[in-house]
């Protein structure tokens, strides 16, 4: 009997649609971080309202990610993602033209932040319709590669701007990239294939509600929103206080710009590289235990480390390890919850992720009076083991 099913070369033109808006709404995202003290004299503003920024997106993500997830789920992700991509193509052209405006920088910070669910909640989306279940993981992955591409963009390309150029017409670039992704998307992008990409049964989900009650019955599942809530916060907290973490040990907004970039391009090669691994091996929970556990030396050398080479290696490899684990976890956590909506699982991922913003809240409250984030990246360290430990207690998916 002839196969009903087949793969399209068109995905990979769907995926690279995506992947450039995900990218793009990255760069908005982390654009203030590496210049927090110059940003700040700009607008006659606290350090702490430069930081609001960038926590503007996880704050807006927690009511927002549930409705998206209905609508993804319930419409499409390409009616969904629409809505998202011309949210941000209009609101980041906006903050460009705000000027020196602090307030009105804010409010169109927050019109780009309510676009990101529709982008985030849709990463296992994407690879379902048009990916076989022995790709998803590595179509996850290059998604996963795309946003951090995209923060590493930002980390290093606005301090360089920012030497030559105003910090609101660095804005309307960015602004002015992502106005050009966002309509390539529209223009470009397609629901689903044809024909379905995977044999009956590997597509097949459930209504979002009834997903949503039976995947919250699944233990694993559970643990794995724990440990992306752990992970996620770590990794928004380093990116949002980048500057202010390593600014007491006489380091520049250069030299964080490039910590964080070094930190997203070790993600980018682990997100790439790891993911692959697994799908051929048919294996998740090793590989998320290996990112956890693996990532705890290069958090240590971000904390302490007074020379430049060290501080820079030890970013390389936080990034490396820790970053990878997400897409590999993604798609365990689409596994172990099926027949729940990709949507919805994903979703919830992302919603327990960005909370972590209290994290990120956390990190500026503790630190001591000379400005030293160290207690902030001793407690991560302790919640990467604890982590650890909880990735120990979780089943392997038994789709792969």
């Amino acid at each position: 009997m002839e196969k009903q099913y087949r793969l399209y070369g068109y995905r990979w033109v769907v995926l690279a649609a995506f992947m450039f808006v995900n990218l793009t709404i990255q760069i908005l995202w982390i654009t203030y971080a590496p210049i927090t003290g110059p940003a700040a004299l700009f607008y006659g503003v606290q350090d702490q309202q430069i930081g609001l920024l960038s926590m503007t997106f996880m704050i807006a993500f927690i009511p927002l990610s549930i409705p998206v997830s209905w609508m993804i789920d319930t419409f499409g992700f390409r009616p969904a993602v629409n809505l998202g991509v011309i949210l941000m193509g209009v609101f980041g052209l906006l903050r460009g033209f705000a000027g020196s405006n602090y307030n009105l920088v804010l409010w169109s910070t927050i019109g780009i932040a309510a676009a990101q669910p529709f982008l985030l909640n849709t990463w296992t989306k994407v690879p379902a319709n048009w990916f076989s279940i022995e790709e998803r993981a590595t179509a996850v992955g290059l998604i996963t590669l795309a946003s951090l591409v995209g923060t590493a963009l930002g980390m290093v390309l606005t301090p360089l701007l920012h030497e030559s150029m105003s910090i609101p017409t660095i804005q309307i670039i960015f602004g002015g990239i992502a106005a050009f992704s966002s309509l390539l998307f529209i223009i470009l992008a397609k629901e689903k294939p044809a024909t379905p990409p995977c044999p009956p049964g590997e597509d097949v989900r459930a209504l979002m509600l009834d997903g949503l009650k039976s995947a919250l019955k699944v233990k694993s599942f559970w643990l794995y929103l724990f440990i992306s809530f752990i992970g996620l916060g770590l990794f928004n907290g380093i990116n949002t206080w980048v500057e202010n973490i390593i600014r007491p040990r006489g380091f520049t907004p250069t030299d964080a710009g490039t910590l964080g970039a070094l930190m997203l391009i070790g993600g980018v090669l682990g997100a790439v590289i790891i993911p692959h691994f697994s799908d051929k091996q048919h294996k998740r929970k090793p590989y998320i235990l290996l990112g956890f556990v693996l990532s705890i030396p290069g958090l240590l050398g971000i904390a302490f480390a007074t020379q430049a080479w060290l501080l820079f290696l030890s970013a390389f490899w936080f990034g490396f390890f820790l970053i990878s684990a997400n897409p590999v976890g993604m798609q365990y956590a689409a596994e172990v919850t099926h027949p729940t909506p990709e949507g919805t699982s994903n979703g919830l991922i992302q919603l327990f992720g960005q909370a972590s913003v209290v994290f990120v809240y956390i990190m500026e409250v503790v630190k001591t009076s000379d400005g030293s984030f160290t207690p902030a990246l001793l407690l991560a360290v302790g919640l990467l083991i604890i982590s650890a430990l909880a990735i120990t207690q979780m089943k392997e998916s038994q789709t792969v």
